[in-house]
């Protein structure tokens, strides 16, 4: 399965449409909240299947949901009730509990991937109000029976500016050569 994990759109679906020509063969969009609507105008707008849930901003839409995978359950929530911007401990502890092997999160605009003690943890950062210097992110995902693999994309390397990646060219071919 191949998912692409985005979050934090805050209203601005932009950079989305413009990333969008540029995937192939998506098979689930799972949005980490804040703006839980773009999740449904992303659904209507690009005809894939989208799992959502609601953020610190939003005044609707589920707290968490479980992904189904052949790899196995990923719990998908904004984070800001387990307390992301400290630690992943909460995080950590609702994935055990939900019977989880990976975690896709947002509410710090900043992306990440890390493993602790065999659960995955995501978050895509934001495309539309990066906070880690970056020009905006979201992650792909693919999901196997034995194989969880996570990629955080950078905006401006997919859209073929290099001169702002703060990442650099030889980390950036390293890190999205034939990966999407």
């Amino acid at each position: 399965m191949k998912l692409l994990v985005i979050g934090d759109t805050h209203g601005k679906l932009n950079k989305l449409r413009d990333i969008w020509p540029k995937l192939t063969d998506i098979d689930l969009i799972a949005h980490t909240g804040d703006h839980f609507s773009d999740a449904i105008k992303a659904e209507e707008e690009l005809g894939v299947p989208v799992i959502a849930v609601g953020g610190n901003c939003d005044g609707s839409g589920p707290d968490m949901e479980i992904i189904d995978t052949e790899y196995g359950n990923i719990l998908l929530t904004h984070g800001h009730r387990e307390g992301v911007k400290y630690d992943l401990n909460g995080l950590y502890y609702r994935a055990l509990e939900n019977d989880c092997k990976a975690v896709f999160f947002g509410h710090t605009h900043c992306s990440l991937i890390t493993e602790n003690n065999g659960i995955y943890f995501v978050n895509p950062g934001s495309l539309t109000l990066p906070r880690d210097n970056k020009s905006g992110s979201y992650a792909i995902v693919r999901t196997a029976e034995n194989s969880f693999d996570a990629n955080i994309v950078y905006y401006d390397t997919i859209m073929g500016d290099r001169r702002r990646s703060p990442s650099g060219r030889l980390k950036s071919i390293l890190n999205y050569s034939d990966r999407f």
